[in-house]
């Protein structure tokens, strides 16, 4: 008879801390440990050409990479966006801190981005950026968020009005049109590509 070792459930305070000597990423699922895949080489590219557009507009400091926002959500206890651009309060808010982590009571950055993983709806990748995040990052009141979809070729840009998101679709030559940072001048092909067709 085969025993089955069982995981003790994490705390919040004791995942922060939690580091198994690799460099495997993971999210606290209902206390447990859940291994985040690994990200794509399309997905970085896209993340770093977006970095390095929005420092031509946002201070070097404010623009956060794989940055913790705390959320009130029966899955999750803290999501990592791909990019994360700051308010002033909310930079000043972590700068103090061990990690980089928005608690749930510290002010909310301007601007979150996910770059989507491939999955379709009903499976964990797709549910966890087109789903639960867009409802956890409303209800923590950041005023945007950007959902950028390589596998469907379409960037969307996640307004909150009163209280919930209104989604702009982008695609192609479509401009990007975004609420915070208006003198952005994207295409969401340039943003899909990583700038690599200009």
């Amino acid at each position: 008879m085969t025993q089955t070792q069982i995981r003790p459930r994490l705390t919040f305070e004791e995942y922060l801390a939690y580091d198994d000597g690799t460099d495997t990423r993971y999210e606290l699922v209902n206390g447990v440990l859940v291994e985040m895949g690994a990200e794509s080489p399309l997905n970085l590219d896209i993340a770093l050409f977006l970095i390095t557009v929005l420092l031509q507009i946002v201070p070097r400091n404010r623009i956060g990479i794989k940055n913790l926002i705390a959320v009130d959500s029966l899955k999750v206890t803290a999501r990592e966006p791909d990019l994360t651009i700051h308010s002033e309060d909310s930079k000043r808010a972590i700068s103090g801190e061990r990690q980089a982590l928005l608690q749930i009571d510290m002010p909310v950055p301007l601007l979150v981005i996910e770059v989507v993983s491939p999955g379709e709806p009903g499976e964990d990748n797709y549910d966890r950026d087109y789903v639960d995040k867009r409802q956890e990052y409303a209800a923590r009141a950041i005023p945007e968020y950007w959902l950028i979809d390589p596998m469907r070729a379409v960037v969307l840009v996640l307004s909150l009005i009163g209280g919930t998101y209104k989604a702009v679709e982008f695609r192609g030559d479509d401009r990007l049109e975004s609420p915070t940072f208006s003198e952005l001048n994207l295409t969401a092909h340039q943003i899909l590509t990583a700038g690599e067709e200009e």
